[in-house]
């Protein structure tokens, strides 16, 4: 990639992390563009569409949750890596308002780079799932993609939840509903 091209990709990546964070995933494309600095055919030459957007700019976010599933994986507790993990994985599909639904979405189209990327993720939910099964603590038989849809939903519970009784945030209700699903599991 040319270094302009380098620039403007990097620096729409940048402004769609702030955008998604103030607004949403539903925040506009030619307002990221603009923004930016970019034209909105910069824009769609980078990132054909959302998803490709919405992809790149979990790159970061992808990378810390295959690391922090890694060092779970050497844990002592499986568990509580597991729990951890879940956890971990509600917090990364709630970061922003509409991410859980884009994520949902995205498993069900076989050609979206933001549903190739999940790939990743739920195949480090399936060691961790196998290793707590293993040690019989997971009695359910939940399958990864279902743990990964579920850890969506609960993101999407407990900021609806948050909302509704207008206290506190998800972060406050999430671990509460996270319990009540590996409760289940077990």
């Amino acid at each position: 990639m040319r270094a302009d091209a380098r620039r403007n990709y990097e620096a729409i990546v940048r402004v769609a992390i702030e955008a998604f964070a103030e607004h949403g995933t539903n925040t506009s494309l030619d307002d990221i563009a603009n923004r930016a600095g970019v034209g909105p055919g910069t824009l769609y030459r980078h990132f054909p569409n959302r998803d490709c957007l919405l992809e790149a700019a979990l790159v970061d976010s992808r990378y810390e949750l295959l690391a922090l599933a890694e060092r779970l994986l050497h844990a002592d507790d499986a568990d509580a890596a597991l729990d951890e993990w879940m956890f971990a994985l509600a917090r990364h599909a709630g970061a922003w308002d509409g991410l859980a639904d884009s994520i949902a979405q995205s498993l069900n189209r076989e050609k979206s780079p933001l549903g190739a990327s999940c790939g990743e993720v739920i195949t480090a939910t399936q060691k961790l799932l196998e290793r707590a099964s293993t040690l019989g603590t997971v009695t359910a038989d939940a399958t990864a993609r279902e743990l990964f849809i579920m850890a969506g939903s609960l993101a999407w519970a407990a900021d609806r939840a948050a909302r509704g009784n207008g206290r506190g945030s998800a972060d406050d209700e999430l671990p509460r509903l996270l319990s009540l699903l590996m409760r289940g599991l077990r």
